[in-house]
């Protein structure tokens, strides 16, 4: 399976995916850590993470693959939402909760 295979895979096997640095209990950098409370804060129980420090070829394919260039990455029902701004953004209005209801509800 090729590494954009195995991307495309972790997509669509989770309906909340966040791409990052380290891991949820442990994140590696303050975006992801963020991104984590923001998610958390929002109703996310359902959260997969993909440490990318773990595995180079994650690392270097997966802006490829979103075309978005940095870390963290947020992917719903397989759909890049965006990185650790955005996702802020979104937890702030109040969109993201309502995304992760409707996905945690499904």
């Amino acid at each position: 399976m090729s590494v954009m295979e195995r991307i495309q895979a972790e997509v669509e096997a989770h309906p909340i995916v966040l791409f990052m640095k380290g891991t949820a209990q442990f994140p590696m950098c303050g975006f992801s850590s963020r991104a984590v409370q923001a998610l958390k804060a929002a109703g996310a129980t359902s959260l997969h993470t993909v440490n990318v420090l773990e595995d180079p070829e994650i690392r270097a394919n997966l802006p490829r693959y979103s075309n978005w260039p940095t870390f963290p990455q947020l992917f719903i029902h397989g759909e890049l939402i965006g990185g650790c701004d955005i996702t802020l953004e979104l937890y702030e209005s109040g969109e993201l909760a309502r995304m992760i209801s409707e996905t945690q509800s499904q």
